[in-house]
């Protein structure tokens, strides 16, 4: 398991490396590509952007506050919660995400060539499962559940 979380991690950094590459064509970090996807497909706010992205919510409001200031995104009103306004592309931020997300596409083609689909498929489904046992072994340790799989016979 030390070795998969250490190639996870190195694959993670290469694609983070990656994604500044292309978000450096348009004058962006990756950070802040990801936070305007998050916006695109959904009108959200600053806590349900974190949750989505996993991160922490001061974080999210800093790169909000950048990209507002840069005319990208603005926020507007949220019926369902007057003190937490919903986030939005502004007219100028749309088609820079657009261009940002063209150029990924691109950039993924290359990648199936040297990476054929179907282990691409089958690293998909081994993620998964990696994923939904991470998570099961969080709820062990966060909810009042017994600490291992054994303790829950």
């Amino acid at each position: 398991m030390d070795a998969l979380m250490a190639d996870l991690y190195e694959a993670a950094g290469a694609a983070r490396r990656v994604g500044e590459l292309i978000a450096g064509t348009e004058h962006q970090t990756q950070v802040r590509w990801q936070t305007m996807y998050t916006i695109a497909a959904q009108r959200l706010t600053v806590p349900q952007v974190a949750r989505r992205m996993g991160v922490s919510r001061q974080n999210v409001q800093r790169v909000v506050g950048d990209l507002e200031r840069d005319g990208l995104v603005r926020f507007e009103a949220n019926p369902d919660h007057r003190t937490s306004p919903l986030l939005v592309l502004t007219e100028e931020g749309q088609p820079i995400l657009d261009r940002l997300n063209a150029a990924a596409a691109q950039a993924h083609q290359v990648q199936l060539e040297w990476l054929p689909e179907a282990e691409v498929e089958a690293t998909r489904q081994a993620l998964r499962q990696l994923t939904a046992t991470l998570q099961r072994y969080e709820a062990f340790h966060t909810e009042d559940q017994p600490n291992s799989p054994e303790e829950q016979l």
